[in-house]
């Protein structure tokens, strides 16, 4: 068993340049029959903060029972703060504990400030610890799979 090999790996928001304003994309994470889930965020070129909702306001991650209800913050499942203007070209990470939480999990608003050209931000998320592990490419969240 190779443990990479048992997780599912979701396109929450793709890759996207935004300036002023919410992120184009943004989908939420069915967690059914996963225990774990690590949402990754990957800033290319920026010269604006990204946050949720507002720049001001730290990116984090909330969940909801249904996929188009009322969806709650998910406590302590926040970045310290938003992402600044100068951390181009990074990773920042959520890891999230499933148990207790509810089916559907998403990114609140990723949004970007205004500025001269914007943020490139792109999110994943990878589901881990599941029931069953994926056998194929789309269990795994993929379009194309190869085990070499």
């Amino acid at each position: 068993m190779i443990p990479i090999q048992n997780t599912k790996t979701l396109l929450m928001v793709p890759p996207e340049l935004k300036d002023n304003g919410d992120f184009t994309t943004n989908s939420y994470v069915d967690t059914l029959g996963w225990d774990h889930l690590r949402v990754i965020f990957i800033t290319g070129f920026t010269d604006i903060t990204i946050g949720s909702t507002a720049e001001g306001t730290a990116p984090l991650i909330e969940e909801c029972d249904t996929t188009d209800g009322t969806y709650t913050d998910i406590t302590s499942a926040a970045l310290a703060d938003s992402i600044a203007a100068t951390e181009d070209n990074s990773l920042f990470c959520i890891d999230v504990d499933l148990h207790g939480c509810k089916r559907y999990v998403e990114v609140q608003k990723p949004h970007s400030g205004d500025g001269d050209t914007g943020a490139y931000l792109c999110i994943i998320g990878i589901l881990s610890r599941g029931e069953t592990a994926p056998n194929t490419a789309a269990e795994a969240g993929f379009t194309e799979w190869i085990k070499a």
